[in-house]
């Protein structure tokens, strides 16, 4: 992979730490205070970023009761219309310049999903170093050639995407003369069953495409950010919560500042645990290998005598030859008397 881009001051690239972001949504309840309090507690969790999202109920969908507006697809929100919904979740649009503010103050990045171009010009004016396009808004076309233009790093989430609306985003963007994208893994499923993460995909997404890969993650829990993290993760993506009390549409799915702080510090973890390719052994694991075996004498074996299978053994420590020798030794003669628990070199060995 030799994608690389910068958001703010954060590089990505293949090998660069994991990106965590912490996803405020609706975890705010309609108060201010609490979606400031929010961006502090996710930064003392170990966020790298807080990511909004921008809309209206009126620029993501309208007011209908029609059958088609109500949502019945086995969501926590099935019942309500899209209009009440959206209502209900959205950030109002005269928070975002204080939210920026209160997280650039905290020293975390602050961007956001935007659902329409006007969105867009709002998160320009506040020098939103990165966008986000959420799963079901891969498929327009319109929205991502708009917000690649503006020339930032687009993160794409893939939840409800086949192959070929994957290309057509990326093409979009590479139309754009944009080619700063990663593509996140996602199940949209809210909360989404482990057993339908499918994370090696985040491994095939990086290399099918040539872009950073990573996961937005709605399953319960941190087994997912882990595992995503071994498989080349570079970019993670979890809706945080400052108390699971707060409640709200996205409250069951999402993580309060304890747990995210685990999720931080077992995604560090597990980077430390991928290491790198290297056949070369650390100075740890060459003193290490004084355990291994090598060959000794078990026996007391005068000057003259024959080695054999009793009188010689691979065993440990690894301070004599190397086992492989042991049958070449077999039927060789002492060169000198040779008490029990020597271990054994060639000074010893009459070769010819």
């Amino acid at each position: 992979m030799s994608v690389s881009f910068t958001i703010d001051s954060y590089k990505i690239n293949s090998q660069s730490p994991v990106f965590i972001i912490a996803e405020l949504s609706a975890n705010h309840n309609g108060s201010i205070e609490i979606a400031i309090a929010t961006i502090k507690a996710a930064k003392r969790a170990g966020a790298n970023a807080i990511k909004l999202q921008t809309y209206t109920a009126d620029t993501i969908t309208i007011d209908s009761k029609r059958p088609e507006f109500k949502l019945n697809q086995g969501t926590l929100w099935d019942g309500k219309y899209l209009y009440d919904l959206y209502t209900e979740a959205y950030t109002p649009w005269e928070w975002h310049e204080q939210l920026f503010k209160s997280a650039k103050e905290e020293g975390l990045i602050c961007f956001s999903s935007p659902f329409d171009r006007t969105a867009v010009d709002l998160l320009e004016k506040l020098y939103s170093p990165v966008y986000k396009i959420a799963s079901f808004e891969i498929t327009d076309i319109p929205l991502i050639e708009y917000v690649a233009s503006k020339g930032k790093p687009l993160i794409i989430s893939t939840g409800i995407a086949e192959e070929a609306d994957i290309q057509l985003a990326i093409d979009t963007c590479l139309k754009q003369n944009n080619n700063k994208i990663a593509l996140l893994k996602c199940t949209s499923s809210y909360p989404a069953p482990i057993n339908e993460a499918n994370l090696i995909m985040i491994r095939d997404l990086a290399e099918k495409y040539n872009v950073i890969s990573g996961l937005s993650d709605h399953t319960l829990g941190i087994v997912a950010p882990i595992a995503a993290t071994v498989l080349g993760a570079k970019i993670i993506e979890k809706h945080f919560i400052l108390n699971h009390s707060i409640g709200g549409p996205d409250a069951s799915f999402s993580l309060d500042e304890n747990e995210f702080a685990q999720m931080v510090k077992a995604v560090r973890a597990a980077e430390l645990s991928v290491g790198k390719v290297d056949y070369n052994l650390t100075d740890k694991q060459k003193k290490g290998r004084e355990f291994s075996r090598s060959l000794f004498a078990v026996q007391d074996i005068k000057i003259g005598e024959a080695f054999t299978e009793k009188n010689i053994r691979s065993i440990r420590p690894g301070y004599g030859l190397h086992p492989k020798f042991y049958k070449s030794i077999l039927g060789k003669i002492s060169r000198f008397n040779i008490p029990r628990g020597t271990p054994l070199n060639f000074d010893l060995v009459i070769l010819d």
